[in-house]
C-alpha cells in the first residue's frame, strides 16, 4: 500500500487515434473549420501538442498509443516529449492490445495505490477490459472536454495571478544602513 499521505503517481492511457476521430467527429459539420482538412500527421502533432500542456497542467505523465496495424513499421518505438511517452506500435499490433498489455504491467501497482492509471478510449471493450485491470476509463470526448477545462483553467490562473510589487534596494536595507547612507548623501 502507499504510504499514508503519499498520493499516488498518475498516469493517462491515450488511444491516439481514437482521439483524432473523436475530435474529427466533433468538428465535421463545422463549417470552414481548418482542422478539418489537417493530415493525419499534423492532427497527431496536434495532439502531442495539447497532451504535453495537460501534463503540465494536471501533474500526471501521459502515454500516448498510436497503431501501425496496417503500416510498414517492423518494430514498435517511443518517443519522449517531455512528461508525454509517444507509442507508435509494431505492424499487426493495435493499440488496445498495447494498452491492455501495458495496464496488465501495472495491475499489482495499481491495487497497491502506487499509481492511479486512466485510459482514454471511446472503445466499449476496451473500457471494460481495462476497468477488469484496475484502471478507471473516460471517452475521448471526455478527454477532449477535461484538456480544455484545464487549460482555460491554468490561463486564468496565470492571467489572474496578482502582481508582484517589486521593492527598491533601499526598502531592503535595514533602517540603520538607510540613515547612514543618508547621512552620506547629505555631505
Amino acid at each position: 500500500m502507499a504510504r499514508p499521505g503519499k498520493a499516488p503517481k498518475r498516469l493517462l492511457i491515450v488511444d491516439g487515434y481514437n482521439v483524432i476521430n473523436a475530435r474529427r467527429g466533433a468538428i465535421s459539420g463545422a463549417p470552414g473549420s481548418v482542422e478539418a482538412s489537417y493530415s493525419l500527421s499534423d492532427a497527431r502533432e496536434k495532439l502531442i501538442s495539447e497532451l504535453m500542456d495537460y501534463a503540465g497542467y494536471s501533474d500526471q505523465s501521459v502515454v500516448l498509443v498510436f497503431d501501425a496495424w496496417m503500416s510498414d513499421r517492423t518494430a514498435r518505438t517511443e518517443e519522449k516529449h517531455g512528461a508525454v511517452t509517444v507509442v507508435y506500435t509494431q505492424k499487426g499490433e493495435i493499440a488496445d492490445r498495447y494498452i491492455e498489455r501495458l495496464c496488465d504491467e501495472l495491475a499489482a501497482d495499481i491495487e497497491l495505490h502506487k499509481i492511479e492509471v486512466r485510459v482514454a478510449s471511446s472503445d466499449a471493450l476496451e473500457q471494460t477490459i481495462v476497468l477488469g485491470r484496475g484502471a478507471s476509463r473516460m471517452s475521448s470526448r471526455e478527454l477532449m472536454y477535461e484538456m480544455a477545462q484545464l487549460k482555460e483553467a491554468g490561463i486564468r490562473r496565470v492571467i489572474e495571478r496578482p502582481a508582484v510589487r517589486r521593492t527598491t534596494i533601499a526598502e531592503r536595507l535595514s533602517p540603520a544602513v538607510r540613515a547612514r547612507l543618508e547621512e552620506m548623501k547629505k555631505k
